[in-house]
């Protein structure tokens, strides 16, 4: 019988910072192209829609794994399916490295979003799992830093590298390569933390379900997530090409710092949110979120980098604060039998947010520009996070929460 183990697990095994290791690790990988799109636009050939389309893919694969294999560390265990992870993740450095065209950009994005989508579950619950019993609290904290640090460093290391370092399209996928088989040699260390894992399950697609019930606690709480996702489309897939086309400013260290902004700016808005209550969270982080997306509009309208900044700061604190309070919310409301498909449809929502807006972009930069398509992109963005906020706002989700609480206990 294998032991579900907490804390540091058996003597000498590494504990929950390393699974939180592991998943920063991991997520790195996903955005290192962020810096690199213009490059790579310059030596095949290809138009803003097209690099939207490709970084849409991500998306795609990410929500594709999370809907056909998002519980399968359940039952066949967490460290076979992190290794999976940091393989499809190796995997993906590896199209970067031989990339000679279109085919192999594409096949990069779908590699790192299946990835991406089994780091979620798996590395999350592993370093939930992995903490004492004093510090579950601050494991799942961990376990959100850890994903947004990581996101948020792929760009900022890529666009160092790319900058200062030679072989800008190579280098970092190499150092990349070198993470994944630290990740590797961590989680070969974890203690396994699921009882009697199957190791050859079949795959239970979980699909999309949401209890009825809640509703009035979702509809908000997703559409909110839905537009905070989108931000970091726009900052992680057209930002970059927007620094150096409009701005002028063609520093790839510079492009990537942009990006890693947004990321750090969400971490810090998560950890607010136990202070502030996930009630109050949701449409509080909705309102920062609007600021946020009229600064980067302002940007836009100044073709001012300063302000692009701080709208990035501002609108991703803004997220952090109301993606937790929203996961809170939608982890209070659902009856516990449903709960894993509930917060499956969450994030699946959140994830279209990540992909859809920014291929929009892409389109309309074809036909109206790129300043002018960031500018609709952060109208429209606005008035959902702006809707989401209200309507949190003038419906406090308590009573409902707590109602449907005790009908699934």
């Amino acid at each position: 019988m294998v032991d579900r183990t907490v804390g540091t697990g058996k003597r000498g095994r590494p504990g929950y910072p390393a699974a939180a290791a592991v998943f920063a690790i991991g997520m790195v990988g996903t955005t290192l192209p962020t810096p690199l799109y213009g490059l790579y636009q310059e030596q095949i050939g290809f138009s803003e829609l097209m690099v939207t389309v490709v970084f849409a893919m991500y998306a795609i694969a990410v929500i594709t794994t999370l809907l056909v294999a998002g519980n399968y560390s359940d039952a066949v265990g967490r460290r076979p399916v992190l290794l999976a992870a940091m393989g499809f993740s190796a995997a993906s450095a590896c199209c970067f490295l031989l990339e000679t065209g279109l085919p192999f950009l594409f096949a990069g994005r779908l590699l790192s979003g299946l990835s991406a989508g089994l780091l979620s579950g798996a590395a999350t619950a592993a370093v939930i799992e992995l903490a004492p019993p004093a510090k579950k609290a601050r494991a799942a904290f961990a376990a959100t830093a850890a994903k947004m640090s990581g996101l948020g460093c792929g760009p900022l290391l890529s666009g160092m590298l790319a900058q200062y370092a030679p072989r800008p399209l190579t280098l970092v996928f190499w150092v990349d390569l070198g993470l994944i088989a630290v990740a590797c040699v961590l989680t070969w260390l974890l203690p396994e933390t699921v009882e009697n894992p199957n190791r050859w399950p079949r795959l239970s697609p979980q699909g999309i379900s949401v209890p009825t019930g809640i509703k009035g606690v979702f509809v908000p709480a997703s559409v909110a997530a839905f537009a905070g996702f989108a931000l970091f489309g726009l900052f992680t897939a057209v930002a970059p090409s927007f620094v150096a086309m409009t701005l002028d400013v063609h520093n790839l260290a510079v492009s990537g710092a942009v990006a890693f902004s947004v990321f750090l700016a969400s971490t810090i808005g998560q950890s607010m949110t136990p202070k502030a209550g996930a009630v109050r969270a949701l449409p509080v982080g909705c309102a920062v979120l609007v600021v946020g997306l009229l600064l980067v509009g302002s940007s836009l309208l100044a073709e001012s980098l300063p302000l692009l900044v701080l709208g990035a700061l501002v609108g991703g604190t803004g997220q952090g604060l109301a993606f937790r309070g929203a996961l809170t919310l939608i982890n209070d409301a659902a009856p516990p039998h449903k709960r894993a498909g509930t917060i499956s449809a969450f994030f699946v929502l959140a994830y279209a947010g990540l992909a859809l807006p920014v291929v929009g972009v892409g389109a309309l930069t074809m036909v109206l520009g790129l300043r002018t398509a960031g500018l609709v992109f952060a109208g429209c963005v606005t008035a959902i996070a702006a809707g989401a906020g209200a309507y949190a706002a003038f419906h406090p989700p308590t009573q409902e929460c707590s109602r449907t609480s005790r009908r699934g206990a």
